[in-house]
């Protein structure tokens, strides 16, 4: 110390500025307390230096407060450095004496096989010593010892692994008994010390293992007896134990009541006894011939007669005896009794099938009318068969559903014995019934079949469905829109069409608007409020429900024709049909009806006055030409002659075609009238062939007659019939070649006379035969008739005012025949006529 002194004042006598001495001795004096000596020594020294001035002061001072710091550091380190060295020689000592003292523990410790495990707090590493090969083999490694499941059973491994789990995570202490899988007893106790879990595993053997095990059996026993003990006494039923004497041993609080002692020694001394005495006799037999007692006895107890189940069995030193009160039970199993005698009663009127299976599968019950349904034999039922048995019988008697697997189908049908829920199905026979089969699991086990025919419902619900869907399908397919509304005024029904008719919304229509909606949707195409007005009244409303016809003619320009319909069930149902079209057409067929009867008119007023405008100066010509012929006026020259005889052919033929028009406007203005009168068959076709002679004679053509000898007359027109005959004649001559045949022929029928008129002229084509009776239709057909085409409507429209039939029959290039059929019935003129 004196060393660093000395070298701090060489270091200080060397500094070119000095501190006050009061300054410098302050400081000094606090950085060297240990050597008071030296330090004021040190101040003498510095305190002759008093000629510096105070600048040179202040930094001398701050170095040797630096000086200072570094000085006391390195005692401090000294003097640190002596204790440590001290200490260390100390706790060198002090660690041989605690190895010694581990050595004697742990020699003491192991004296005995068994493994010590430790688990430090807060680490999972655990630390193993010990005799390993207590529960492994010796070269196992020790961390094995933790897998208690190598070693030990799973039961036991288990329980191990939870309290080790216990006493790490919350210090909870166990002391185990285990048994290895080797059949080694070991003991394991595990503690909380020193913040160390400590698990101790040691072999229990001889008289420790045993007296262990004893230990166990009897806390177990103990336990057990307490808690058989708190039970008799918290049971509500009387329980009691005798000896060998018969003398009551134990009794419980509930027999202590119910014998009205005052306490078991009472009971004991005053020998109260629960039974009766023939009661107890006949228990004291059953325990001295079966060893126990089982029956339903009546006692009394508080004054009150009841039933209990009494049950008594023999123990090594005497018996034991229970009574349970029974009389609720008993009450319950009499009225179960009388009411499943009620059921069975009530099930017998049923129309339903009932069968009731036991829990053996075997027939408790059934009513009459499942004997009916199956049609089985008494005697078979009241045999009690078993459910297989009873399927067997009918399927064997064809009267089960067809099944490609019987015995998996009445397995199937079996799972209801073991079913909780109820379970429904359809059975179709072979005869064509439905049966519907309702198997219900009975709560005391077994199941109970119902049986109902639901064929005919069946059939009537598919044929409604049927119907229904028809229906629907039929509605849905109308274009007549269809609205149904119920009583309380909202839409129930309604189909596409009314949907498209009145723009609505289907899913609005879903939701059941009222009539008053539905008015409001419907405004922007009709909104007349007084029609508006009569369909809701007639929607709402409860009396005067009739029909009611509507025509709509909305904004849009289309036309409805709507109805009104009341339905039986308070509902309305509304109808409209688009009659758009058939309004404009109708309308326009009144239109053209207007003007074809104008023009029909027209023409009639036509026809009238041409054929008088063209007779009158045709009368005139013929009548002139007459004259001009007649010997009397004078000779004609041959030339004159000749064409004096074509003036008198060609007015013949145009004064013939006026009448024929003239007649045919008659008859198509409904003006014509027969003369009705006996008409000579014979005497007609003469009048007929004697108009054409002229032209028979030109053309070279032969005409053959074919009367019938009994033709006699019939009631007509005889100047029509001459009319039509000649017309007729006159046709198939034009259309018949030079040198052939035209026939005429009249034959007489049931209800008519039939004209037919034949020639082997060109034939008509097969197109042309619906043409050949219209007005102006005239076809030479390569043949030299000409004409203005009005001869064979003629011929028509006089049959028919006679009530008869015209018929056409040709082949090309063979010949045309036509038949005319006049009725001999005067109703058939009636008819025509009218």
């Amino acid at each position: 110390m004196s060393g660093v002194i000395v070298s701090m004042r060489r270091t200080l006598l060397s500094c070119t500025s000095l501190v006050r001495n009061g300054l410098l001795g302050g400081a000094l004096a606090a950085l060297l307390p240990a050597a008071p000596a030296e330090a004021a020594d040190l101040v003498d020294t510095l305190s002759i230096m008093l000629d510096f001035n105070r600048q040179e002061l202040a930094v001398l001072a701050t170095a040797l407060a630096l000086l200072g710091f570094s000085v006391m550091a390195a005692i401090l380190l000294m003097r640190t450095r002596v204790r440590t060295a001290k200490n260390e020689a100390q706790l060198r000592a002090r660690i041989g004496e605690l190895q010694l003292q581990s050595d004697r523990f742990g020699a003491l410790l192991f004296a005995e096989p068994q493994i010590l495990i430790s688990w430090p707090a807060g680490d999972n590493r655990a630390q193993i010593s010990g005799d390993i090969s207590l529960v492994l083999p010796r070269d196992s490694s020790p961390q094995r010892v933790l897998a208690f499941g190598t070693w030990l059973p799973p039961e036991p491994a288990l329980q191990m692994d939870h309290a080790v789990d216990a006493l790490r995570d919350r210090g909870d202490g166990f002391q185990l008994t285990l048994t290895t899988a080797h059949g080694h007893t070991l003991e394991a106790i595990g503690r909380a010390i020193g913040g160390q879990a400590i698990v101790r595993i040691r072999e229990l053997s001889g008289l420790r293992r045993d007296l262990a095990e004893t230990n166990l059996r009897y806390k177990a026993l103990s336990d057990e007896t307490e808690m058989l003990r708190g039970f008799a006494a918290a049971a509500p039923w009387p329980i009691w134990a005798k000896g060998e004497n018969g003398a009551l041993t134990y009794a419980n609080p509930a027999y202590v009541r119910a014998t009205e002692a005052s306490s078991v020694i009472d009971a004991q001394e005053r020998k109260l006894e629960l039974l009766d005495s023939a009661d107890r006799s006949a228990m004291e037999r059953g325990l001295k011939d079966a060893a126990s007692f089982t029956s339903r006895l009546p006692i009394v107890i508080g004054g009150e007669r009841r039933i209990y189940d009494v049950r008594a069995v023999n123990v090594d030193s005497g018996s034991v005896g229970v009574a349970i009160d029974a009389s609720e039970a008993d009450g319950l199993s009499s009225a179960l009794v009388r009411m499943a005698e009620a059921h069975r009663r009530t099930l017998d009127q049923l129309s339903s099938g009932v069968a009731v299976f036991d829990g053996q599968r075997r027939l408790a019950f059934y009513n009459d009318s499942y004997r009916r349904l199956w049609d089985l034999d008494r005697s078979f039922l009241d045999a009690n068969p078993d459910d297989s048995s009873v399927l067997d019988k009918l399927r064997a008697a064809r009267k089960l559903p067809e099944q490609p697997d019987f015995r998996a189908w009445k397995a199937k049908l079996h799972e209801a014995y073991r079913a909780v829920e109820t379970a429904k199905d359809t059975w179709y026979l072979p005869d064509g019934r439905a049966l519907s089969v309702v198997t219900t699991p009975n709560p005391e086990g077994g199941v109970t079949y119902l049986f109902d025919d639901v064929t005919e419902s069946l059939d009537l619900a598919r044929r409604f469905d049927g119907m229904i869907r028809v229906q629907r399908e039929t509605l849905d397919s109308l274009a007549e829109g269809v609205a149904v509304f119920g009583s309380n005024g909202k839409a129930q029904l309604f189909n596409p069409a009314f949907v498209r008719m009145w723009k609505l919304s289907s899913d609005a229509m879903r939701d059941e608007p009222h009539i008053q909606t539905v008015e409001g949707w419907c405004h922007q195409l009709f909104d007349d409020a007084v029609v508006w007005r009569q369909i809701r009244d007639a929607v709402t409303s409860i009396e005067s429900r009739a029909d009611v016809p509507l025509k709509l003619e909305r904004k849009d320009g289309s036309v409805l024709d709507g109805m009104i319909r009341p339905l039986h069930d308070g509902a309305t149902m509304l109808t409209f049909q688009d009659i758009t079209d058939t309004e404009n057409v109708e309308r326009a067929l009144r239109e053209r009806n207007e003007a074809l009867e104008t023009a029909d008119q027209m023409k009639v007023d036509f026809v009238h006055h041409v054929s008088y405008e063209l007779r009158s100066p045709l009368t005139t010509i013929i009548g002139f030409a007459h004259f001009l012929s007649d010997p009397s006026t004078g000779p004609l020259t041959p030339k004159q002659a000749e064409y004096l005889d074509y003036v008198t052919k060609s007015t013949n033929a145009l004064l013939a075609l006026t009448n024929n028009i003239l007649d045919l406007a008659t008859i198509d203005a409904g003006a014509m009238k027969l003369e009705l009168g006996p008409v000579d068959v014979s005497k007609t076709i003469e009048l007929a062939a004697e108009g054409i002679q002229d032209r028979l004679a030109t053309d070279r053509i032969r005409l053959k007659v074919e009367i019938a000898p009994d033709i006699g007359s019939f009631v007509g027109d005889e100047k029509r019939v001459v009319q039509v005959l000649y017309n007729l004649l006159a046709n198939a001559v034009g259309f018949s070649p030079q040198d052939s045949t035209v026939g005429i022929s009249a034959r007489r029928t049931e209800h008519s006379v039939v004209f037919t008129v034949t020639d082997s002229g060109p034939g008509i084509p097969a197109d042309m035969k619906d043409k050949v009776f219209n007005w102006f239709e005239s076809r030479s057909q390569g043949s030299r008739h000409r004409g203005a085409g009005l001869g064979l409507s003629l011929v028509r429209s006089f049959v028919e005012l006679h009530g008869g039939k015209v018929r056409v029959d040709s082949i090309v290039g063979r010949g045309t025949v036509v038949i005319c059929d006049f009725p001999t019935d005067q109703a058939a003129h009636r008819d025509a006529a009218e």
